[in-house]
């Protein structure tokens, strides 16, 4: 235990035995072991304090180990499903009917075939010819789909809830929001996000979000931006956040029934693949959010919706 005699004044200690010389050594001894106990109940505080934090950051690191658990395991079925169809023998090995039976003896000499087995023959080749033909088409058709650029659709997005831990403008532009969102990670996301300048900054705080986690980091106006926040606007005045539903957790994913799929690692700019579906990306006259008339959706907690609006776009 600490040292109880720099705990307070020695003049203190004077007064109090100067006003009451029976009872003061006994009142400076009940102050001295009353700021020792608030003392030890601080630091026990802080150590729970402490332990809660541990508790969620493992959490978080258990949670980051699955999701690249399963990254590994699709990236082994893959690979082992190319190593299969490689591993198929090529067309030309398949050894095609001939188009004259090998056992069959040859005829005598001035003899003359039957008709029916010159039209056996034929038919011969042509089922052969046929067979061929299918199993060529195979392979060509499975190196055709590997090699093929993937299909524009909203499964390449990687959509996740998030909750804004802090929000403040930026310094060079009173329309962009700086924000630090906890999307599950071991450590926040900076997003910069034009909300307008009527936006409440305290409302923002604590707020659960959808974001685009798989685009590229960019600089705005000097502050690099590594996710993108979702929006469903009216218009430039009418801004509201996509609200995810209630339950939801950070690091959620938000998923589409009619579109399975894993999201790219990053967006590539070349493909423009934001830009094709955000045509697509809609509020319903009900406040669901959807693309193509599929519900952005947390399994097993519900449907992503704007607050207030209805009809409108989302970007």
């Amino acid at each position: 235990m600490d040292n109880t005699d720099n705990l307070f004044h020695p003049s203190l200690a004077a007064a109090l035995t100067k006003l009451d010389p029976e009872d003061g050594e006994q009142i400076m001894e009940y102050f001295k072991t009353h700021a020792l106990l608030s003392r030890e109940k601080a630091l026990l505080q802080a150590s729970v304090r402490e332990q809660k934090k541990l508790l969620v950051e493992n959490a978080k690191l258990k949670k980051d180990i699955e999701q690249l658990r399963g990254q590994l395991q699709e990236k082994q079925r893959r690979r082992t499903a190319k190593a299969l169809i490689s591993q198929a023998p090529p067309p030309s090995q398949v050894n095609p009917a001939p188009s004259t039976p090998v056992d069959q003896p040859p005829s005598p000499a001035g003899a003359t075939a039957p008709p029916t087995s010159s039209s056996s023959n034929e038919r011969r080749d042509r089922q052969s010819r046929r067979r061929r033909g299918e199993r060529k088409a195979r392979p060509s058709s499975d190196s055709l789909s590997l090699g093929a650029e993937p299909q524009v659709d909203v499964s390449r997005l990687d959509l996740r809830v998030g909750r804004i831990i802090s929000a403040r403008r930026h310094p060079l532009s009173e329309a962009l929001i700086v924000q630090e969102v906890d999307v599950g990670e071991s450590a926040p996301r900076t997003v910069v996000a034009k909300l307008g300048e009527k936006t409440q900054i305290e409302e923002l705080q604590g707020s659960l979000v959808v974001l685009i986690c798989n685009v590229r980091a960019c600089k705005m106006r000097g502050v690099v931006s590594k996710a993108r926040l979702l929006c469903c606007v009216q218009s430039d005045d009418c801004i509201e956040l996509l609200t995810p539903p209630t339950g939801a957790t950070p690091g959620d994913r938000v998923t589409f029934l009619n579109y399975p799929g894993e999201p790219d690692r990053e967006l590539s700019s070349k493909q423009r693949v934001w830009e094709l579906l955000q045509e697509d990306l809609r509020v319903d006259s009900k406040g669901v959010a959807n693309y193509k008339g599929c519900g952005f959706e947390v399994k097993g907690k519900g449907l992503c919706r704007a607050p207030t609006l209805t009809n409108c776009t989302i970007r």
